[in-house]
């Protein structure tokens, strides 16, 4: 269930309110008892999910991101080496200096 935001247009009294998606809009202020209250428009298509739990990251155990950390380095050294191999000056088959292919 979504939480809306509220304002009182004659006191000016704001708040958040819990409430299904399919009741309808309040009209009476709980503060003023007027029926002056009005929904506000938020920037999150006024659903707002608090708390843990919504994000992937949220259920990673430390043992997996400790194995995470542990490849992403070594994937990383191993690159680096590969880059130390090949700026050698390594040649590879076919490029000889005198060899124009052209048999």
């Amino acid at each position: 269930m979504p939480t809306y935001d509220y304002e009182c247009e004659a006191c000016g009294y704001k708040f958040e309110l819990f409430q299904s998606i399919t009741e309808g809009v309040k009209k009476k202020c709980p503060k003023c008892k007027k029926l002056k209250l009005r929904r506000l428009f938020g920037t999150g298509a006024a659903i707002v999910f608090k708390g843990s739990g919504f994000y992937e990251t949220d259920y990673r155990s430390e043992s997996y991101k400790k194995g995470a950390a542990e490849a992403k380095k070594n994937t990383e050294k191993k690159s680096a080496d590969d880059k130390k191999s090949t700026s050698k000056g390594k040649k590879t088959k076919g490029e000889s200096s005198g060899d124009k292919g052209g048999g």
